[in-house]
């Protein structure tokens, strides 16, 4: 009978690796597992290797299991270059090829979904599989969309430009820093409000107090979108497992899901009662789902 490891909410310790002049935070499980590919997790906007406590302590009982800081987030640093999915693409596939030394399951949240679908579809040398929990991401729009009224098309020119100043952008990081926005934010996302708690408000909240991070924020309303999530399905040849948050407020998870099932219809997916986050807010079902597909 498989047995459950137990969760945890302490953090991990972890160490540091240098990448491009930059220092890039992870952590990794004791534990091997030479007979498995082993696991990276990766985070979403804002977050870090700390937002997957409970699934490092809940899966190393059967993976080797390793998280990372995308560079500009968490504890790794935040540097004022162009960020981008192609750096974040580069800096995991590097991480897998000299720190991990074979091929990962990657399995990332939002923006970190993204990510690691970048690295399986163009870095294909690098993934084991692939992991997508409420992934982020464009698709190609099939037809143009809708022409905009002219009060439209102002408003969205004026907060385009505005949000393209140092100054205005810096308002807003320092607004969406701030504590009780954070917690705000978490409790529209998260369906267990009881999971919101004074840790994890505070693990996305001091990662902002670093220097560069107002400049990481502002790349936001700068950066070019990056290659769309449809193009990439294309080249993807990696096993794809698909665990959606059904009640996320910020992407409507059956359409998307509709989506990625068009162009990739051979993905194995479940839907979970869970919002944005769901490897947090239900880390066992999460974590059972992931070893279900892994191991069998």
């Amino acid at each position: 009978m498989q047995t459950t490891a137990a969760i945890t909410s302490a953090p991990i310790p972890g160490t540091y690796w240098h990448w491009r002049g930059h220092s890039v935070y992870y952590v990794r499980s004791i534990d091997r597992h030479p007979e498995r590919p082993p696991l990276l997790l990766i985070h979403g906007f804002g977050a870090s290797t700390d937002h997957w406590r409970k699934n490092i302590s809940g899966l190393s009982k059967d993976f080797e299991v390793w998280a990372i800081d995308l560079i500009g987030f968490g504890r790794s640093a935040k540097p004022e270059i162009q960020y981008s999915g192609d750096l974040w693409r580069d800096q995991l596939h590097d991480f897998i090829t000299n720190v991990i030394g074979r091929p990962a399951v990657l399995a990332g949240n939002s923006l970190g979904g993204y990510a690691a679908l970048c690295v399986a579809a163009q870095r294909p040398e690098s993934a084991a599989g692939l992991i997508l929990i409420n992934s982020a991401g464009p698709f190609s729009e099939p037809q143009p969309a809708p022409e905009a009224g002219p009060m439209q098309k102002a408003l969205s020119v004026t907060a385009k430009t505005l949000f393209q100043q140092d100054w205005a952008s810096f308002l807003l990081f320092q607004y969406a820093r701030q504590r009780s926005t954070i917690r705000k934010t978490l409790e529209k996302v998260y369906l267990d409000q009881s999971t919101v708690t004074d840790q994890l408000v505070e693990e996305i909240y001091l990662p902002s107090c670093d220097p560069g991070a107002p400049k990481v924020f502002a790349s936001v309303f700068r950066t070019p979108q990056g290659e769309k999530i449809d193009v990439l399905l294309s080249q993807l040849t990696s096993p794809l497992l698909m665990l959606w948050g059904e009640g996320d407020p910020w992407m409507n998870s059956a359409d998307r899901s509709a989506k990625f099932r068009q162009h990739y219809p051979q993905l194995t997916e479940h839907f979970i009662k869970a919002g944005h986050c769901p490897h947090d807010e239900v880390p066992e079902q999460v974590n059972e789902l992931i070893r279900r597909w892994i191991i069998d």
